[in-house]
């Protein structure tokens, strides 16, 4: 595969992995590109702007270094803005979570994940698309919701991982809200509920959610969990990392294009791990191969 002669790095100053941005750099540069364009943002949601000037610049191979959020920001732009479509996107995993880059096989090391960007595969992937905003990996509301509203950045540089245990507990007894959900036109839940999930891939938070679920199948899935307090959560996540979700008796799935989530009382929501407002509806649909990933040549 021919080297890409424009690069654009958008890096999280925050995030860190191997050697850190120096090694990226350097390892970048060791590559014999024509120009390397480098943009550092010490917050996700400064990433579309120089997002968007990687694209008036016609790069050839866009690398986002950092965790879910960023990846989901720059990917938005790129399904939103005229030509970005056709740009490459190499995701190097320095985040928390790295859920997109998990699902697709792109490893928590710098040397590999730099490897696939340069001589791996490019794969057209789905988007989900929430009132305007395109996600790579999930929007959840309710119990999803409010734990990752409250594992905030300062806690996660702290914990990790942990942190979203860590606030999970607090809201096992978290209230529970009439969720009327239509899919592809068809009435398909009207009940209390206690989460209400819709992912673009198969693992979520390193639990299989939603059995046999691919980010380039031109599904969305939806979930819904019923579960309430700390052992119903406990049987329910069980079943989910032991077995099949749809075998747990607090969770229902289905396959949908398009999903209208209507909540009696406001609820927090989040796509890819980011927090968002309380919201009481949304919409959802599917946006099939909106961008092209970098994954590993086998997978």
């Amino acid at each position: 595969m021919r080297t890409p002669r424009t690069i654009a790095v958008v890096a999280h100053q925050r995030k860190t992995l191997g050697g850190g941005l120096d090694e990226l750099r350097r390892r970048i540069t060791g590559e014999a590109v024509d120009e390397l364009l480098w943009y550092e943002v010490p917050k996700s949601r400064k990433a579309p702007k120089k997002v968007r000037k990687a694209i008036e610049a016609g790069v050839d191979l866009l690398v986002v270094w950092g965790g879910d959020g960023i990846v989901q920001r720059s990917l938005d732009v790129l399904a939103r803005t005229k030509g970005g479509a056709k740009i490459p996107v190499a995701i190097i995993p320095a985040g928390t979570g790295n859920l997109l880059a998990t699902n697709l096989g792109v490893p928590h090391d710098l040397e590999q994940a730099l490897d696939i960007a340069f001589r791996g595969r490019r794969r057209r992937i789905d988007l989900g698309k929430l009132d305007g905003e395109h996600f790579g990996v999930m929007a959840g509301v309710g119990f999803d919701g409010a734990m990752i509203q409250e594992a905030d950045r300062n806690m996660k540089d702290r914990l990790g991982k942990l942190a979203y245990v860590w606030t999970g507990l607090r809201h096992v007894n978290g209230e529970a809200a009439t969720a009327r959900i239509t899919v592809d036109g068809a009435k398909w839940f009207d009940d209390e509920a206690s989460c209400v999930l819709i992912g673009n891939v198969s693992i979520t938070g390193g639990i299989q959610a939603f059995d046999g679920a691919k980010p380039d199948d031109g599904w969305l899935d939806v979930g819904v969990a019923t579960a309430r307090g700390a052992l119903q959560w406990a049987r329910a996540l069980g079943t989910m990392a032991v077995g099949r979700t749809d075998h747990s008796p607090f969770v229902r799935t289905t396959r949908a294009r398009n999903v209208d989530v209507r909540l009696e009382s406001k609820m927090p929501y989040e796509l890819d791990g980011g927090a968002r407002s309380t919201t009481k509806h949304f919409s959802a649909a599917v946006v099939p191969g909106a961008v092209k990933i970098c994954v590993p040549r086998d997978a």
